[in-house]
């Protein structure tokens, strides 16, 4: 008997004194897994948003990590009432609503009375000079408010983000990217970490059956898009509620002149990047390889360097053979030292380049046709649709393995942005006026100079200004090639000076701006009092003192178009930058 009650004390006693341990040692690893849980989820997050090479980081980081923990949530907003924060000067502003209502065509923001709100009118589209103020609805109290939405109104809701712009001419997809999406999206970059996540696209487009840039919006943004015109028709009588939308970007078109020549928000935001990399994640792509301060980072000197000569409208049928004849002697060159194996870059003469002329319309999707797949009456779009690749996809595989992009103004040139760190790209130019090669008023044409200057991470290489009106010559495009091929192999240094991305003329215009404030405003301010012509502009025109830059203007329709300008200042400068003038004083339109 004593020795079962020793034995029983003895295990109870043990109870008493473990008991309590093994109870803390299950807490302890309870509690650590749950911090662990917690902690590995907010770094990544945190170190993806501090990875992005942007000057708004350090400012917004709290911002990010309030909106990540919101964004978890299911019932985002904790309010009805619409509010809004802006951003930007009133002219240049975009800002992001939340809770905003829309019925009958119509924005409407549903306030209680009293309640201070910022000066929140915006351009949504570069085309319209006009700007969007959303209504206003007031009630005395929130209770009113709250009660209108929830038993009279009864809105359908659109969660998270939405993004809003109008777009003219989205048939063209160097305008549906970079007069409509592009600057909507330098808008929301604005308000950061929002251009991270998913969002949806509210687009003022026109009805069109054939163009596949809404495929690209509808991707680039993730949630898909909305058509305005769609949703005009059904508010009728009908209330939505967008949970967040971001608009304002009529002012940062890449057809928007700005005084530095630059792209939008492609340096000071780094959205030049941030746009390319998204158009590469949300089509499928890994990421590209970064290089952060030399074009050699992750190169060899003896690499063979990828050229690709993209054909232009603007290239006669002599301009092509002097192209394909640089394109044979820089090949024959790349060949024989293939050929002869050999790989010591200190025996070379030249960088070893391939190069290929391509027509970006002829750059088709590689799928296999011989696989079948079921469909049913319940598919909302192709089975396929998020596996295949589409003609987009196939031209972005293209241009992601590019080290020379070469081509001349236009739409050829709005690829350029989506060029690997280090790259080059080439403004072969063009002729102004149109069809005017080999005349005495024909000159020098490279138009989208601000495509090149906003993108930072690529080096831009011009024709020589005072040749290009002779036409497209062997000699040069072998020697611009070459150039290009020789400093990608040196390494130039990133990221790119945005000045130094531009030709004579862009340049010209630069400190033209910086000396003449008068002007610089009357071409870059784009508002419904200022003369379109004048804002319309283009370089080459302005230097050579064509249309409505030339002595009394022209005539269009018995209507006489002139822009006023220091003549001695841009004289002055032309001759500083050693451009010949050849303007012939044409008054027809180019």
């Amino acid at each position: 008997m004593s020795k079962v009650i020793r034995k029983l004390f003895r295990d109870n006693f043990l109870r008493r004194i473990f008991a309590p341990i093994c109870i803390t040692i299950i807490l302890t690893i309870i509690l650590k897994n749950a911090t662990l849980k917690t902690t590995t989820t907010k770094p990544i997050v945190l170190d993806a948003l501090l990875k992005q090479n942007s000057p708004l980081e350090n400012e917004l980081s709290d911002e990010s990590i309030k909106y990540t923990t919101k964004s978890a949530r299911i019932d985002l907003n904790a309010t009805l009432e619409t509010t809004v924060r802006c951003v930007g000067s009133v002219y240049n502003q975009s800002c992001l609503f939340e809770n905003l209502y829309y019925v009958d065509s119509t924005f409407t923001m549903l306030i209680v009375k009293g309640k201070p709100l910022p000066e929140h009118s915006v351009r949504t589209d570069a085309f319209i000079f006009s700007n969007l103020t959303p209504n206003k609805r007031e009630f005395d109290t929130y209770v009113d408010l709250q009660q209108f939405v929830r038993c009279v109104i009864q809105p359908k809701r659109f969660p998270y983000v939405t993004l809003h712009f109008g777009q003219p001419w989205h048939h063209n997809i160097g305008h549906a990217l970079f007069d409509g999406l592009y600057p909507a999206y330098v808008a929301m970059i604005r308000f950061t970490p929002r251009h991270l996540y998913p969002f949806r696209i509210l687009a003022g487009i026109d009805t069109c059956n054939d163009c596949w840039s809404e495929d690209v919006y509808s991707r680039f943004g993730g949630l898909g898009i909305i058509k305005h015109s769609v949703l005009n028709k059904l508010s009728s009588g009908r209330w939505y509620v967008f949970d967040e939308i971001v608009m304002g970007s009529g002012t940062m078109c890449q057809r928007c002149t700005r005084p530095d020549l630059q792209l939008a928000g492609g340096v000071e935001l780094d959205a030049s990047r941030l746009f390319r990399d998204r158009m590469y994640q949300q089509h499928g792509f890994l990421p590209l390889t970064c290089r952060y301060k030399s074009s050699l980072e992750h190169r060899k000197s003896n690499d063979i360097l990828r050229a690709y000569v993209v054909d232009n409208k603007r290239f006669t049928l002599d301009d092509r053979k002097e192209i394909n004849d640089a394109i044979e002697e820089i090949n024959s060159y790349t060949y024989s030292y293939i050929h002869k194996m050999i790989n010591n870059s200190n025996k070379l003469q030249w960088p070893l380049i391939n190069v290929t002329y391509i027509h970006y319309q002829w750059i088709k999707a590689n799928n296999d046709s011989s696989i079948s797949t079921d469909t049913t009456a319940m598919d909302s779009r192709s089975p396929t649709y998020e596996i295949n690749d589409n003609n987009f996809i196939a031209q972005l595989k293209l241009l992601r393995q590019m080290d020379i992009h070469i081509t001349g103004p236009g739409t050829g040139q709005m690829y350029q942005t989506f060029l690997s760190d280090g790259s080059v790209s080439i403004n072969i130019g063009g002729i102004r006026p149109w069809a005017a090669e080999g005349t005495p008023k024909a000159y020098t044409s490279f138009l989208e100079q601000h495509m090149t200057s906003g993108t930072p991470y690529i080096k831009g290489l011009y024709y020589p200004i005072n040749e290009r009106q002779k036409g497209i010559r062997k000699d040069e495009v072998v020697k611009l090639i070459r150039q290009a091929g020789k400093i990608i192999l040196q390494g130039f240094s990133l990221p790119v000076n945005p000045r130094e991305n531009l030709a004579p003329d862009g340049q010209l215009f630069v400190e033209m701006c910086g000396k003449d404030t008068k002007f610089c405003d009357s071409v870059t301010i784009r508002t419904a009092n200022q003369l379109y012509v004048c804002i319309d502009l283009w370089i080459e025109d302005l230097v050579h003192e064509e249309r409505q830059w030339k002595e009394g203007g022209y005539l269009d329709n018995g209507r006489n178009l002139s822009c006023p300008f220091n003549r001695t200042l841009l004289r002055g400068l032309r001759k500083k930058y050693g451009i010949k003038y050849r303007g012939g004083n044409s008054s027809k339109s180019i």
